[in-house]
């Protein structure tokens, strides 16, 4: 009864300096820690042209894609390195190391050149950049969010970590919103550049050299570059910080892990509490987060066909909308617990994903929508065809099956596949038009490509396939950041506020979850890990795996069923196994016996 009392008090009390201090302080750090992380996935396509481009598109954007998961596949190295470290030496100092990392790493991409001048270095470094940042963020959001927790009064640790989550969010938000600006200004202030693919200028089908805009060619390059400025502010704001009070009271009591790594992992009491939070909360978690914002954003921009710089404007102004949701459902998980909240966001984002996804390309794209009903169907001998998903980059996809079908999967066609007799020459029917592929592997392949693509276009053009931009006047189009005033843009931006409302759903309360799962000793190691498997490997890889898939079964929307199926599986696990710790006083261990 006391503590219930307590606890009521402590919600009733308005923050406090110090507390407001310490959630700015740590706040301010992550934002500008997640720009720099998030800044390539918002500009993949074009760093895929970057880097890749000795390969061909589909194979570009597969690989593009997983270069920016490189940096989430090895987050779980970097949660076990730097929580180690945070449990080991306080959390204070192994901040100050990841921001070091990140900084600079990011700073450095700004100043790679790419592939048409270094060749095959450029990716590998590439790689070896974002795999730097990867293990930096491994270390510095369970940081971020067992101090924030460890400062909060009982009863309010989900609305103070909740601010915590909103950094991920704002990270976006501000990486979008410099690219927007950069965009805009060079742009506006700077000529076209020819593109230039293997030391030749590149051509279009009329013959006509291709031009690309100034900040495709050189541009994207400032935001990079200004990831130092932030380096330096976060550096000084990191270091006016004090040390966790109860790291500090642990570390003088003598109570504190010499080996939090194995105490975390290596024995099934602990190691147990980890899997569940794994399988029972943040793999559902992640998938929703990814979904409702990268891959929204890559869908509606490479998939339905709406250019880079209104995709922005409008996954901007859905964040602006639902970031407040995050302190919304970090404040209610305080009230009712963290698991109703989590699980219940995957359930809803599990039952509603294709209608929404499928809604959010009819209102983007009426043209490619109403188009994408004409039956278009790929017959060809089973052995002829390829699961074109290429981790390495370096598989050529020569054959009639494979040449076809990404020849559609570049203009976002929705297709099926029949059986051919083997070795039969894959055919494209689009609309009652039959059109022969070709082995890209003959001698004379120039020629029969030139031919095919040809006329695969005509054909697509005869069914109502907006293949240019100017060629399509329904498609979704902002002159300007404010430029969302009609009713189609309006509904775009109101789909994917709905999309990350679901997304503040299962985050808010994730912080405050995760921490109390885990005692004092080894609670930065104990959290870190589930939460970077979860976010790095099941989250992070989502955008690959969704292309692979939709562009091997020749429907746009196919690729969901990945995130639907780790979000049902996490709201079954979860409502097993996963208890409801929003009472816990995770100052005393009597509650993690």
């Amino acid at each position: 009864m006391a503590m219930a009392d307590t606890t009521v008090r402590e919600r009733a009390r308005p923050m406090t300096r110090e507390e407001k201090k310490v959630i700015l302080a740590s706040s301010a750090g992550t934002i500008f820690e997640w720009y720099d992380f998030y800044l390539y996935g918002s500009l993949a396509a074009i760093i895929g042209a970057q880097f890749f481009s000795a390969f061909p598109e589909a194979t570009r954007n597969v690989f593009a894609l997983l270069a920016f998961a490189a940096g989430f596949i090895v987050r779980p190295f970097g949660a076990l390195v730097f929580g180690s470290l945070g449990d080991l030496i306080g959390r204070k100092y192994t901040f100050l190391m990841t921001i070091l990392i990140m900084g600079i790493s990011t700073f450095i991409v700004g100043v790679l050149p790419g592939y048409e001048a270094i060749g095959a270095a450029a990716p590998i470094i590439l790689i070896i950049l974002r795999m730097l940042q990867g293990l930096a963020l491994g270390g510095e959001y369970g940081g971020a969010a067992v101090y924030v927790a460890e400062h909060a009064p009982q009863g309010r640790r989900g609305f103070y970590t909740s601010w915590i989550q909103t950094t991920a969010t704002l990270g976006l938000l501000l990486s979008l919103i410099v690219i927007l600006i950069t965009q805009s200004v060079v742009n506006n202030n700077f000529p076209a550049v020819p593109q230039i693919l293997n030391g030749q200028p590149v051509l279009n089908a009329d013959g006509v050299q291709v031009m690309l805009d100034p900040f495709r060619a050189w541009g994207w390059r400032i935001p990079f570059l200004a990831s130092i400025l932030l380096l330096g502010i976060s550096l000084y704001i990191r270091l006016q910080m004090e040390e966790s009070p109860a790291f500090k009271k642990m570390k003088e009591e003598g109570r504190a892990s010499k080996a939090p790594m194995r105490e975390a992992f290596g024995n099934w009491k602990n190691g147990k509490v980890a899997l569940i939070a794994l399988f029972g909360l943040t793999a559902g978690q992640a998938v929703v987060w990814y979904s409702g914002q990268f891959y929204a954003l890559f869908f509606i921009n490479n998939v339905v066909k709406v250019d880079t710089f209104t995709s922005n404007v409008l996954v901007a102004w859905s964040l602006i909308l639902g970031t407040a949701g995050f302190v919304f459902f970090g404040s209610l998980s305080d009230r009712i617990g963290r698991k109703p909240i989590i699980l219940g966001g995957c359930l809803i984002a599990a039952i509603t994903y294709f209608p929404v996804f499928e809604f959010l390309s009819k209102t983007a794209n009426p043209a490619l929508y109403a188009a994408q009903e004409t039956p278009v169907t790929v017959t060809a001998s089973p052995n002829d065809c390829s699961f074109q998903f290429n981790p390495t980059g370096t598989a050529k996809f020569t054959s009639s099956c494979d040449v076809a079908k990404a020849m559609l999967a570049k203009n976002s066609v929705n297709y099926s596949t029949v059986d051919a007799p083997a070795n039969a020459l894959a055919t494209v029917d689009i609309g009652g038009t039959v059109i022969s592929s070709y082995d890209a592997s003959a001698p004379d392949a120039a020629e029969q490509k030139k031919a095919f693509e040809t006329a695969v276009n005509t054909a697509l053009r005869s069914v109502g396939y907006p293949l240019t931009a100017a060629e399509n006047t329904t498609v979704a189009k902002a002159a300007h950041f404010f430029d969302i005033f009609t009713a189609q843009k309006l509904t775009l931006v109101l789909i994917l506020t709905y999309l990350i409302v679901l997304v503040t759903m299962v985050y808010g309360p994730i912080a405050a979850a995760l921490v109390e799962l885990f005692p004092t000793r080894i609670r930065y190691s104990g959290m870190s890990l589930p939460y970077h498997i979860g976010n790095g490997w099941f989250g992070g890889l989502l955008p690959a795996t969704a292309f692979a898939i939709s562009a091997q079964t020749g429907n746009i929307y196919s690729g969901l069923w990945y995130a639907i199926v780790v979000a049902l599986m996490t709201v079954v696990i979860g409502a097993i196994f996963v208890p409801n710790t929003h009472k816990r006083d995770i100052f005393s261990d009597r509650d993690y016996q």
